[in-house]
């Protein structure tokens, strides 16, 4: 005869597994976000829950895994060791998971993404078919806007973003950096000396866009990596990469901008690369998705093949620097 006992126990038995599981995430969230506040923000909870979670932790294991003061906190040497061995079996239960739910098998369902307005209707067109290729099942929704996306209310999956992550409730993905370049139309240097110099470049009009900079940019040597900071006034502020390329084609003043967009226009002699040797910092681009105990299938596929495409999405067609420094000076014969 069985013992009426045993389902209880191991439904008991269940749920103290899972609880772990939620102990170790917790601890594994404190410590990668940087402070208990932090890891309630990307959890969606209160400090006090994440607080006891920890403690209870630390009673469960018999030891103390961190050292918190009102202005720091550190690990210990066991919270080292527990923060180590918690990544990994996090990691192996995360993989059990998604086998049993056959995640790896097949993708399929809707996904929202936020893109970049210009970067997501020319360079990430040929990874979004690719991967709509690979998996006939999904269906996506390509929403393009340079503001940073409000994953909650609007149901968005994830979001690539070009420049710097502030948003600590967000987990992102480093992708790759787009090589940017300083422009000017051949109309616009008309009448004046070529400048030598990342101080000469003060005295021109320019075309700023605010998401990366409006009255400043700063320059680094190539080879000697010295860097110069560039004050001026906009004669143009935009919000749009491609406002920036054309206004820039018309003669309105200096920009700088990401090298895929304007490389076609210098080969072709439509804008000069100025100070070639000066670079501005690439920009770094990234995906964004919100913390999650489990992603679909569809997500984790779209970012493998954005992990792939992304090194070439940022460059542009093949060859683009060669090309470009054909065109680093007007045609002294026009």
């Amino acid at each position: 005869m069985t013992k009426p006992s045993a389902p209880s126990q191991t439904t008991a038995l269940a749920a103290g597994l899972t609880d772990r599981i939620e102990l170790m995430q917790t601890f594994v969230r404190i410590v990668e976000a940087g402070s208990l506040s932090a890891a309630a923000s990307q959890l969606g909870t209160t400090q006090p829950t994440i607080s006891r979670r920890l403690q209870t932790l630390e009673r469960s294991l018999g030891v103390r895994l961190l050292q918190r003061s009102t202005h720091a906190m550190k690990l210990t040497d066991d919270g080292e060791r527990c923060y180590e061995r918690a990544k990994d079996l996090l990691a192996g239960w995360d993989e059990f998971e998604s086998d049993l739910r056959g995640a790896r098998l097949q993708a399929e369902g809707s996904l929202r993404v936020v893109v970049p307005h210009a970067f997501g209707q020319k360079q990430l067109i040929g990874p979004l078919t690719e991967f709509m290729r690979r998996h006939p099942l999904v269906m996506v929704e390509w929403l393009l806007h340079d503001r940073a996306a409000d994953f909650i209310s609007q149901g968005i999956d994830c979001a690539i973003q070009v420049g710097e992550v502030h948003d600590p409730s967000v987990v992102a993905i480093h992708l790759a950096e787009v090589p940017r370049m300083t422009v000017a139309a051949p109309s616009l240097l008309e009448g004046r000396p070529l400048p030598q110099h990342p101080a000469d470049l003060a005295a021109l009009p320019w075309i700023a866009i605010p998401a990366f900079y409006r009255r400043e940019v700063t320059l680094t040597h190539a080879r000697t990596g010295e860097q110069k900071h560039i004050s001026f006034r906009p004669h143009l502020v935009t919000d749009s990469l491609y406002a920036l390329r054309n206004t820039a084609i018309e003669g309105m003043g200096v920009a700088v901008g990401s090298s895929w967009i304007l490389a076609e226009d210098v080969a072709a002699g439509r804008l000069v690369q100025l100070l070639p040797e000066w670079e501005p910092a690439p920009l770094p681009v990234s995906l964004l998705y919100p913390y999650a105990r489990f992603y679909p299938a569809r997500l984790r596929h779209f970012i493998d093949t954005m992990k792939e495409a992304m090194p070439g999405a940022v460059r542009g067609a093949v060859g683009w620097d060669a090309l470009a420094r054909r065109k680093t000076a007007p045609n002294q014969g026009d």
